[in-house]
């Protein structure tokens, strides 16, 4: 399994140094929007980071998600992002034909015209409703 793990906070460096202990992938990506972060949680693993490396990945950009799970051959996005950044990050797993795991969900909106009486879009919601093309798919989406 080649794992693109996008975000290398304080989230996604932790889920380094558990991986780096695990045996369940071959590579994990480790992507940031600021290199020298993905970088940094690179090299904090020392003699275990043989199978992790680091890029720079604008995670607003779908189009650039999509070509790096192609490039560095990903079957799985770990998403450890802030929420805004959920949907184009799922919705390029789904398009790069790989599987996908979140920290968090796509955020709720509350009802445009009556926010205090009627229910907006409920977190999750975006995601939700792509659930029966992800089941076609033969996909796996754990939001």
């Amino acid at each position: 399994m080649r794992v693109l793990l996008v975000g290398a906070g304080g989230v996604g460096t932790a889920v380094t140094r558990i991986a780096a202990r695990r045996p369940f992938f071959d590579a994990m990506v480790v992507a940031d929007y600021d290199l020298s972060r993905a970088e940094a949680a690179v090299a904090a693993l020392g003699a275990d980071a043989g199978r992790f490396s680091a890029v720079r990945l604008d995670a607003s950009d779908e189009e650039a998600v999509v070509a790096a799970l192609r490039a560095h051959a990903c079957d799985v996005l770990l998403n450890a992002t802030d929420p805004r950044f959920v949907l184009p990050l799922f919705h390029a797993a789904r398009a790069a034909g790989a599987n996908y795991l979140d920290m968090a969900m796509s955020l709720s909106r509350p009802h445009p015209e009556r926010p205090y009486e009627e229910c907006g879009v409920k977190l999750g919601d975006a995601q939700f409703e792509d659930a029966a093309e992800w089941e076609k798919a033969g996909a796996l989406a754990l939001v």
